[in-house]
């Protein structure tokens, strides 16, 4: 079948799973094309497919047929996922590519693309929130909430308060209508001025920085060992909570910096940093697949046979 799009970084995903034996749970599945690649290369996996995007599922069941026999498929959440497969031992990798894809970014009734006549942005359209639902019915100061923590956006209460005073006379439909009205009054430079206030919408939209945090405690939480963590991150938001999370992981003493001496027995250290900076794409992975260029991926050993 043909594939609609190139996972990003997918040499150096490839690479970092090429030895494992035992189960992968790729918690974002997406088109597959991350778990495909895994399973062509290493016929000593299977794979635990998660997503909650019910057609990224059901693209992903076809593309994988030829693995049936080493492939589940489960809908969910990603910060759940390992709560829900929590009975299924030898977990030996754990992957979350979590970027939007470009299924829900191509296909304009999704509603995230710039021209596109809806304004949905749902990665799970049973979701009850919309983006139409944030534009038109949130406050202005919930507006300015999320274009200022979301979207990192200087002019925050400028988009804010022009959306509000739009919307009295005019609702907001389509996502092309959004964008050409915030176009009308902002500039971002080289980027389209709409840009990073349809970042914050969506992942207000979808809970995301949440299911990034949910996953870490989960991943941190689980008895997951002998594991390898790889998580692809495509903003500074999503990349800022891994490289703490990781730090955190690697820590063998946890004591507070008021102590003059360790008390915590200097071994809580759940594994290692594999990755010392993000893997970044290559300038020809950029050249060939444009939407990779703010990919950034980070890998952890996590081996709590450590502690003891």
């Amino acid at each position: 079948m043909n594939t609609p799009h190139i996972p990003v970084l997918y040499k150096e995903i490839n690479e970092l799973f090429k030895d494992i034996s035992g189960t992968i749970v790729d918690c974002t599945v997406g088109y597959g094309g991350h778990s495909e690649i895994l399973l062509q290369s290493n016929p000593n996996i299977k794979l635990i497919c998660n997503d909650r995007d019910d057609e990224a599922l059901e693209y992903s069941r076809k593309r994988l047929e030829p693995y049936t026999n080493r492939v589940t498929f489960i809908k969910g959440r990603f910060s759940n996922i390992l709560e829900v497969i929590d009975e299924i031992g030898d977990i030996r990798g754990v992957l979350a590519d979590i970027g939007v894809s470009s299924l829900q970014l191509d296909k304009n009734e999704r509603g995230f693309g710039f021209n596109s006549l809806t304004l949905d942005m749902r990665m799970d359209t049973l979701n009850p929130l919309s983006a139409k639902e944030v534009v038109n019915n949130y406050s202005l100061s919930e507006l300015e909430k999320i274009f200022k923590e979301y979207g990192e956006i200087r002019e925050y209460k400028k988009i804010a308060s022009k959306i509000i005073e739009r919307r009295r006379n005019q609702k907001f439909e389509s996502a092309r209508d959004l964008s050409d009205f915030i176009s009308s009054f902002s500039y971002q430079g080289k980027i389209n001025p709409s840009t990073l206030a349809f970042q914050a919408i969506r992942i207000e939209v979808n809970s995301e920085l949440d299911e990034i945090k949910n996953l870490c405690k989960s991943i941190e939480q689980s008895k997951l060992q002998d594991t390898l963590i790889a998580i692809i991150s495509f903003h500074s938001l999503e990349d800022r909570i891994v490289k703490q999370n990781f730090k955190n992981w690697a820590k063998k003493c946890i004591c507070s910096n008021d102590v003059y001496r360790c008390e915590c027995g200097n071994n809580n250290s759940l594994g290692k940093i594999l990755t010392k900076k993000p893997i970044l794409p290559t300038a020809s992975e950029i050249k060939n697949n444009i939407r990779s260029r703010s990919s950034k991926l980070r890998a952890f050993y996590k081996d709590n046979s450590r502690r003891s």
